[in-house]
């Protein structure tokens, strides 16, 4: 499954107490824990899979149904340092050139998106990649809460915004889409082993601390964010309401 040149391993950050749903890792959705859903589904496109925890239950959840977890500490602000941390843990023990960090609530994460992450190290001057996908309605486009990019002519990012971005001059708002591709982001990373021990070093940015954006910072300090394209968009879970359209798409698709 994996590439000769290109060893990938998957960490799944997955912490207790969020705010906005404490417990979220362990809820039950349809007949599998949420965390287990996300590591099955990133076990179809990655050997090595890891779910980085800092919380005895989870841990003891994703050893109950056969997965890999690596303790870390309680007090990481992401879950990109959660990811560095596990990283630097699993490096004494294993071999690997790039880290795929997979949010541990988007328990419907494609084998295809994942795929297209690895594609984008077969460049290998890429630093970092992640996914976008094409805004195909104008309640996506104006949402603030759905970050877009654009991108230059070698599919790198040139700037993330929570504004609708390009701005196209001299025309109705409600007619942009029919002047310009647009892409929304989706969050999900991977990065070279020691591109992510490096940017975990990293002071926030202005950039990022304006918009409430961490790639902003990785921008700002040169490092390049290749960008791959998905038509596919998951389902993630934030806050207890998300649950019923996670129990829809499940029924829907007979899962």
């Amino acid at each position: 499954m994996e590439s000769t040149k290109t060893k990938f391993i998957g960490i799944i950050p997955a912490r207790y107490a969020s705010t906005r749903f404490p417990g979220k890792p362990l809820v039950k959705l349809g007949d599998k824990l949420i965390i287990q859903h996300v590591y099955e589904n990133a076990e179809k496109a990655i050997d090595d899979v890891w779910v980085a925890t800092d919380d005895e239950r989870i841990a003891k959840a994703v050893a109950g149904f056969g997965g890999k977890y690596v303790m870390t500490r309680d007090d990481h602000q992401s879950g990109t340092d959660r990811c560095a941390e596990a990283a630097a843990l699993l490096s004494a023990e294993i071999q690997f050139d790039v880290v795929i960090n997979i949010q541990g609530d988007e328990p419907f994460v494609r084998q295809e998106q994942l795929n297209a992450l690895k594609s984008c190290f077969d460049d290998s001057e890429t630093e970092i990649a992640t996914l976008v996908k094409q805004i195909e309605s104008y309640e996506v486009l104006f949402n603030t809460n759905r970050p877009k990019v654009v991108m230059d002519r070698n599919q790198n990012a040139l700037l993330f915004s929570r504004e609708a971005i390009p701005h196209i001059r001299d025309e109705e708002r409600e007619k942009w889409l029919t002047r310009h591709d647009f892409f929304s982001h989706l969050g999900m990373y991977a990065y070279r082993k020691e591109v992510l021990e490096q940017i975990t070093l990293l002071l926030p940015s202005r950039l990022e601390l304006a918009e409430s954006l961490e790639q902003l910072r990785w921008l700002e300090n040169g490092y390049r964010i290749k960008v791959a394209k998905t038509s596919f968009e998951s389902i993630g879970i934030d806050i207890p309401e998300d649950l019923t359209a996670a129990e829809k798409f499940i029924a829907k698709n007979g899962m």
